[in-house]
């Protein structure tokens, strides 16, 4: 059934309940939930990009945020509206070349060895593109805090006017992230395009289902899930876990990471039935792949498996037959 058919059937179900006619059930309907009652469309460019990992090379930089322009200017050849790119897309930096004990002991991030500058040079030049290709771009950065404070691993998100809207930063770290290099974040982050609704997730973060369960509790549509990729073995692991998250929360999922990972798992964008709609070249190299996210505000699995949760929550409150907790009785017995 077409999207429009099930909004249909949506509005007609409305009126068998409550006696309405068709046109009182739609006007209903629409008063209720204006924003979220009709299919919604936004193409989205997921990135793979190079991965640079030293923080005191300036040229590798310089490399970096030209690359990232590069994919930006071929997303909007593309027709995307969004270009989504991996963490760390401008400098992932390598804890072996951060730890101030130097690289055969991991210890305490050194960040005075990090071209804050040149990092914010290479920002100032990517969000000037995005205005003038009114593409929003959302990318992996670390993001500056006064000392003493460590910085936020994070994923800025730019608007197609050139602001940045919102950032999010990592909040389920690593033990090395959090115990030498980054502090954690608090908050979920949402933002809005054309009526689809984005989250946004970091690093590792793919392995706690309550963080995707959360963004469904918060109505998204789609959730862009940015990470490293600087050990391909992990990759396997993290592609399963999207497919999972998507089918399971019924909504797209976009995963973004480096390309010398593709050769394992490409970056990719992964539809509400758990199946990828589109991935990268497995090649090794820089590459996007574009996709339009759609909505289907009448999909029944959303609403079905709230209310069983909702429901299976209440059972278990409300139920009073000791019975229901004996697993050994048996009217039988």
């Amino acid at each position: 059934m077409t999207q429009n058919g099930s909004f249909k059937r949506r509005v007609r179900a409305r009126a068998a309940k409550t006696g309405e006619s068709y046109t009182a059930a739609l006007r209903h309907i629409r008063q209720t939930s204006p924003d979220r009652a009709d299919a919604r469309s936004v193409r989205l460019a997921v990135a793979q990009t190079s991965l640079f990992n030293d923080p005191r090379d300036i040229s590798g930089f310089r490399s970096s945020g030209s690359e990232m322009r590069r994919l930006m200017r071929e997303a909007h050849t593309a027709g995307a509206r969004l270009i989504h790119f991996p963490e760390g897309a401008t400098c992932s930096p390598n804890k072996r070349i951060m730890s101030e004990a130097g690289p055969k002991e991991i210890g305490p991030s050194d960040w005075t060895r990090f071209e804050w500058a040149v990092l914010r040079a290479e920002l100032d030049a990517t969000v000037k593109l995005a205005r003038e290709l009114r593409l929003w771009t959302v990318f992996g950065s670390v993001h500056q805090l006064a000392e003493p404070h460590r910085p936020h691993n994070s994923l800025y998100v730019v608007s197609d006017r050139g602001d940045l809207v919102t950032r999010y930063d990592e909040r389920m770290l690593s033990n090395t992230k959090i115990s030498f290099m980054y502090a954690p974040g608090k908050n979920p982050v949402m933002f809005e395009i054309d009526g689809v609704r984005f989250g946004c997730t970091l690093g590792m973060e793919t392995h706690y289902p309550e963080i995707f369960a959360e963004y469904e509790k918060l109505d998204v549509d789609c959730v862009l899930f940015s990470t490293t990729g600087e050990t391909p073995p992990a990759a396997p692991a993290f592609a399963a876990e999207v497919l999972g998250h998507a089918a399971s929360n019924t909504y797209w999922v976009s995963y973004s990471a480096h390309a010398p990972q593709s050769v394992v798992i490409p970056s990719g964008i992964a539809a509400p039935d758990g199946q990828w709609a589109a991935q990268c070249p497995a090649s090794g190299a820089p590459a996007i792949a574009v996709v339009d996210i759609r909505t289907d505000p009448e999909h029944q699995a959303r609403p079905w498996r709230r209310r069983a949760r909702s429901e299976l929550y209440m059972a278990h409150q409300v139920n009073s037959d000791p019975r229901s907790d004996d697993p050994t009785y048996s009217e039988n017995t």
